[in-house]
C-alpha cells in the first residue's frame, strides 16, 4: 500500500468509531438488554433524556445498532461480530501493511534502563528469558507464569536451570494443575501481593518491576540491568529476600544433572546442601584484595550460608590449600566468583576450554 493510501486507511480506522462517553454508555446498555426504548435507555444510564435520541442515532450511523421506527422508537442491538466485521477486516489489512513498513529497533538496554509501559516491561521479560544460557531466576504472577509457560518449557528442554517464585501464594497453581517439572527445576510460592516481578538470566541480564507497572500503571516502573555488577543486585535481592520467604511447591531435588553452571553462588550452595556425595568445582573470579583474575579448581569441601544468608561461601580444596570463594562483591572470602561450574567426578572445564 502506498504511503498516502496507508495514511488514509490508518485515519479511517482510528476515526471510524468516534464515540463519546454517552455513546459508549448507551451501546453497552443496549448490548446488555438487546432491545430498549429511548426512555428505558435514559433510566438505565446517566444519559439525559434530551441527548438520548442524538446518542442512539450516532450509534446507528456507524452501524452498531438498528433503530426500529415504532412508537415509541426502539433501539435494537446488532451482533458485535457483524457490526465490527468490516472494521476487523480493515484492521487486519492495515496491520499487515504497517508490519511491512516496520523496522525492528535495537532494544539492547544500557547499563540501567527505566521503563514504564507494560508492553515494554513484558518485552524485556521475554528477552531476558530468551537470553539465558544456563540459569534463570524468576518472580512471576500466576498470570505471567501462564503467559510464559510455553517459552519456559522450551528453555528447560534446552538445559536451562530455572527457578520460579510465584505470588501471591493463594493464587499459585498447584503441582496438580501445572506441569512444573516441564518448566522449572524448583518452584516456590510467596504470600505477599506486593512481591515484585523479577527476572535474572545467568546472574547478569536482569529486571525488577513493581506489580503496579505490570498492571499498566504508568506512574510505576520497571528497571532493566544489563551488566553483571548490577545484575548481582537483583539476584541478591531475589535470593536473600524473596526466595527465603517462600514455600516450596516443587523441586526436582536429587535429580539435578551435573555438571552444572551457576551465575550465583547462593543457588549453587542451595543445591549442594540437599545433595549427597563429593562435588568438584571450576570457578572463575578475581582476588578480593588485588583484583587479579583467578581460576580455582578442586573439590568442594564446604558450602555454607551465614546467618540470614547474608554471607555465602564455597570452600574449595586445591593443590595449594583451601580457597574460600564468595559471591560478587565478596569481602570475607579470598575470591569473588563470576561463574561457577560444578561436577560430580572432576572439576568441569571453563568456557575457554
Amino acid at each position: 500500500m502506498a504511503a498516502p493510501d496507508l495514511r488514509d486507511a490508518l485515519e479511517r480506522v482510528i476515526t471510524h468509531f468516534d464515540l463519546g462517553e454517552y455513546e459508549v454508555s448507551a451501546y453497552l446498555a443496549i448490548l446488555e438488554h438487546g432491545e430498549v426504548t429511548a426512555s428505558e435507555l435514559s433510566e438505565t444510564t446517566d444519559i439525559p433524556q434530551p441527548r438520548v435520541y442524538d446518542t442512539v442515532r450516532s450509534l446507528s450511523d456507524v452501524g452498531l445498532v438498528e433503530l426500529k421506527d415504532t412508537r415509541p422508537m426502539k433501539v435494537l442491538a446488532i451482533d458485535p461480530r457483524e457490526a465490527f466485521d468490516e472494521v476487523q477486516e480493515s484492521l487486519d489489512e492495515l496491520v499487515e501493511d504497517l508490519s511491512q513498513r516496520y523496522t525492528a529497533p535495537t532494544r539492547k538496554p544500557e547499563a540501567v534502563s527505566l521503563v514504564k509501559s507494560r508492553p515494554s516491561i513484558l518485552r524485556y521479560l521475554d528477552d531476558i528469558i530468551a537470553s539465558a544460557e544456563y540459569e534463570l531466576m524468576l518472580s512471576l504472577t500466576p498470570g505471567l507464569l501462564e503467559r510464559f509457560a510455553g517459552k519456559l518449557q522450551e528453555r528447560a528442554e534446552g538445559g536451562i536451570a530455572i527457578e520460579i517464585l510465584v505470588s501471591p501464594a493463594t493464587e499459585a497453581p498447584s503441582a496438580d494443575d501445572v506441569d512444573y517439572p516441564s518448566i522449572a527445576s524448583t518452584v516456590r510460592a510467596r504470600r505477599g501481593i506486593t512481591t515484585p516481578v523479577v527476572a535474572v538470566a545467568d546472574g547478569n541480564y536482569s529486571m525488577y518491576a513493581t506489580r503496579e507497572s505490570i498492571r499498566g500503571d504508568n506512574d510505576r516502573y520497571g528497571v532493566i540491568f544489563n551488566r553483571s555488577e548490577l545484575g548481582f543486585l537483583v539476584s541478591g535481592f531475589f535470593n536473600m529476600v524473596l526466595w527465603t520467604t517462600a514455600e516450596e511447591i516443587y523441586s526436582d531435588g536429587e535429580n539435578l544433572p551435573f555438571p552444572r553452571r551457576y551465575g550465583t553462588i547462593r543457588r549453587c550452595i542451595s543445591d549442594l546442601q540437599v545433595l549427597e556425595g563429593d562435588f568438584y568445582a571450576t570457578i572463575e573470579g578475581r582476588d578480593v584484595e588485588t583484583g587479579d583474575h583467578w581460576v580455582v579448581e578442586g573439590r568442594i569441601s564446604e558450602a555454607t550460608f551465614g546467618q540470614n544468608r547474608e554471607v555465602a561461601t564455597l570452600t574449595v580444596a586445591t593443590d595449594d590449600g583451601p580457597v574460600d570463594v564468595g559471591d560478587q562483591v565478596a569481602s570475607y572470602e579470598d575470591i569473588e566468583a563470576f561463574e561457577i561450574r560444578v561436577g560430580r567426578e572432576e572439576p568441569p572445564g571453563t568456557v575457554a576450554d
